[in-house]
């Protein structure tokens, strides 16, 4: 199997070690290479930013490079987000997004570093894949839905999805592509190839060029160097399980699923949370939710 193939991935017994080692430390060591690749924002993530109302504040957990922070950038300024990550390579590089001091937080996206409600909105882009077993993916997801505002929260969520489209450059084994694995997801490895620059090579003495001038004698074709590969840990999804993860998060938190109640009573619902977007879109799943207060 090629070195740049999508493998499977058993998980060690202590997830935290784990992805020190396949996650943080990896993108601490290709953040410039891996965010000058990371420069374009998905529409509907651009489109969830740009329907905010003005004035609202939020979080971006997991910013990477911080590419959303400047978003929405019909309206720059008017809501404001703040990044939280692990990597403190990547903060550096999206703290001067879009040539603005911007608000970063380095920490964990399993932490509670804020009081509950503290924001308006949050993100989740392309980061709970990254958490290697399913307790520790509902934990984030509960991070989300503690951190908002109980009343008007909006969150959106993305995640890589083990249906792959037909421009993906990550093809999954057709071992992994089970009944099961499509639903409950697949645990892998995605190689990130890192090439340095070519470096002129110098000739020996021994070899020069009676009449060839300075630069020829000792400089050669550049050699470039062998690609490192770096294997990233992911958990790519199955069809729906993003969206139980949430309900599964929500409901040992206390909330109720769906829409709002209409009519008030004694037994009433006083907390809940609506998805109103469950869909697909170029090789991610991706759900949208609103929480109420009734």
């Amino acid at each position: 199997m090629p070195a740049t193939a999508v493998t499977a991935a058993a998980v060690s017994d202590d997830p935290q070690v784990y992805e020190d080692e396949h996650v943080h430390a990896v993108y601490d060591e290709i953040a410039p290479h891996f965010s000058s690749t990371r420069y374009k924002p998905w529409p509907i993530i651009a489109d969830f930013l740009g329907a905010l109302p003005s004035g609202w504040v939020g979080l971006d957990s997991g910013t990477g490079n911080g590419k959303y922070l400047p978003l929405p950038l019909e309206r720059p300024g008017s809501v404001w987000t703040v990044g939280l990550d692990r990597s403190r390579n990547l903060l550096d590089i999206a703290r001067r997004g879009g040539g603005v001091l911007r608000e970063v937080v380095w920490g964990d996206v399993l932490d509670r570093p804020w009081r509950d409600g503290a924001f308006d909105y949050a993100i989740s882009i392309a980061t709970i894949h990254h958490l290697s077993t399913h307790v520790r993916r509902k934990v984030a997801v509960q991070r989300l839905l503690q951190s908002v505002s109980p009343a008007h929260g909006r969150i959106l969520i993305y995640v890589w999805a083990i249906e792959q489209d037909e421009q993906s450059k990550r093809k999954i084994p057709t071992q992994l592509e089970s009944e099961e694995t499509q639903s409950q997801g697949q645990d892998v490895f995605v190689p990130w190839v890192f090439s340095s620059p070519a470096k002129p090579t110098r000739r020996p003495e021994s070899f020069t060029e009676v009449d060839a001038s300075p630069e020829d004698s000792t400089t050669t074709h550049p050699r470039k160097p062998s690609p490192k590969i770096f294997n990233r840990y992911y958990h790519m999804f199955g069809r729906g399980e993003l969206a139980g993860l949430v309900r599964e998060a929500a409901v040992e938190l206390g909330l109720h699923m769906g829409a709002p109640p209409t009519m008030i009573g004694e037994n009433a619902v006083r907390r809940g949370i609506e998805i109103v977007q469950d869909g697909w879109e170029r090789s991610n799943y991706y759900v949208e939710v609103r929480c109420w207060v009734s």
